[in-house]
């Protein structure tokens, strides 16, 4: 009895580690974006500034955007890290910042979005 529950315990554990570690999912990732829809779109400014070119781009400068002085100043460049850290907690990551969302607290959906970024910043609505 006590082997099958450490067998059991081995097996949850190895699941959990796998879930953990499981690459990201880019088709979750366009759902999750349809939650940033409301106001963000990818080729084009809405509320919020397009996300096509968001990958690398610099915080704060897309031409003719009016971000808030805290997003100008920042300094940040949009990488997987950065992305990570913003979208987990604007507010806590950008303080200041015009984006008053609270953010997306399970990893695992940030990782699905950001794959989906990624992906969407490579397709035809994001040619020039």
């Amino acid at each position: 009895m006590t082997a099958a529950r450490g067998l059991l315990a081995a097996m949850a554990l190895g699941a959990a580690a796998s879930a953990a570690t499981a690459a990201p999912d880019v088709l979750r990732g366009e759902q999750i974006y349809v939650r940033c829809m409301a106001c963000h779109a990818l080729a084009s400014d809405r509320v919020g500034p397009r996300h096509c070119g968001l990958l690398g781009r610099r915080a704060g400068s897309v031409p003719g955007f009016d971000y808030s002085p805290a997003m100008k100043n920042s300094k940040l460049v949009w990488d997987e890290k950065t992305l990570d850290l913003f979208i987990k907690a604007p507010t806590q990551f950008v303080p200041g910042t015009a984006m008053t969302y609270d953010g997306v607290a399970d990893a695992g959906e940030r990782q699905d979005l950001i794959a989906y970024l990624k992906k969407a910043g490579q397709s035809d609505a994001c040619k020039p």
